[in-house]
């Protein structure tokens, strides 16, 4: 049986603001062979989750939008931090109707994935909502400004080929939910 890495130290070296969205710290690390890295960087995030959705009629909803990491225009999907102590499938849920004002009759957990295997920088947790209706008007308070499209699969399928979705977590949500669908 393969034995795992342990954490012995951890020293903070920067919070952001209150920290609540960024901190991080210096850890002490051992590894099974008895090696010891004393200056291991972590990166510490609220773990957060992406949805896609699709309507009763079989739209998928996108936005198109600008993020400050992105160079240009992205595609992108519902997304969002997870509130402390809030379970991913209530935030993705109330997420979902603050930034779209669609509510689902379905949902499917995609998974929990770590964001970077050796950072940490948090857990995306993933979700295909089907059914959706409008139910609001969108109520988000995010900072950049984003456009709501209806997409049909097709359209979404050739976006993420031509690498539209130009942002890690939404890429790979979108595409298991596209293999989630042929099933």
């Amino acid at each position: 049986m393969m034995k795992l890495l342990r954490t012995l130290d951890r020293r903070p070296l920067l919070t952001v603001g209150d920290g609540r969205f960024l901190s991080v710290e210096s850890h002490t690390v051992a590894f099974p062979d008895g090696k010891i890295v004393e200056d291991w960087g972590w990166v510490i995030t609220p773990d957060f989750i992406n949805v896609v959705a699709v309507t009763k009629a079989g739209e998928f909803l996108c936005f198109r939008q600008p993020k400050y990491a992105v160079d240009g225009l992205t595609l992108g999907i519902v997304g969002g931090y997870i509130e402390p102590g809030e379970d991913p499938l209530i935030a993705a849920q109330r997420e979902m109707l603050e930034e779209t004002g669609y509510v689902a009759e379905t949902w499917r957990a995609l998974g929990s994935y770590v964001v970077d295997a050796n950072r940490g920088a948090g857990a995306a947790h993933f979700f295909l909502a089907t059914g959706a209706e409008w139910r609001q008007p969108i109520d988000a308070d995010d900072l950049e400004e984003q456009e709501l499209l209806l997409l049909s699969r097709n359209e979404v399928e050739q976006a993420l080929r031509a690498g539209e979705f130009k942002v890690l977590p939404w890429a790979a949500c979108v595409a298991m939910a596209l293999l989630t669908l042929e099933t």
